[in-house]
């Protein structure tokens, strides 16, 4: 087993082709097709770091400036085989140090509220131990059944 390495892609369609992969491959969390497409093709257009073991990508994550002081962790996947060997936290690693380079203030990243699905408690737990505070629950941003659990974290 080789160490995975992480790196920033530059070519939209490269990025596109990472994040359908990994997207694909992790339909419990992406499964609706229609925010899977839209996910992928937002891509080419953002930051975007992945991880790769050797030549294979295994995970990426993609950071959109929000505002003049902000980005977004606009989405992130890493394969199911995977988890829980810290190629998320590399991801985030790159990413804020990206972020912080390029002047922003603060990270935000969306998920569904905590409570809702198994699935995506996982995801609330591993955006806390990162350092993500809870910010705002936006109700009905998605739909009813999945109230937006907005989380910040400053970087200066």
């Amino acid at each position: 087993m080789t160490e995975e390495t992480i790196r920033e892609i530059e070519d939209s369609a490269c990025k596109r082709a990472v994040a359908r992969e990994i997207l694909e491959d992790l339909t419990e969390w992406f499964g609706l097709v229609d925010s899977r497409e839209e996910y992928i093709a937002d891509s080419g257009g953002q930051r975007l770091f992945a991880a790769f073991d050797g030549s294979v990508p295994v995970g990426f994550l993609c950071l959109k400036e929000t505002g003049k002081d902000t980005a977004e962790l606009a989405v992130m996947g890493v394969r199911r085989q995977y988890h829980r060997r810290g190629i998320g936290r590399k991801l985030f690693a790159a990413a804020k140090e990206a972020a912080r380079q390029a002047g922003c203030s603060f990270l935000q990243v969306k998920t569904v509220q905590m409570g809702r699905y198994e699935q995506y408690d996982r995801t609330n737990l591993f955006y806390r131990s990162l350092g993500f505070k809870e910010f705002e629950v936006f109700p009905t941003l998605w739909d009813e059944g999945n109230p937006c659990q907005v989380y910040v974290m400053a970087l200066k």
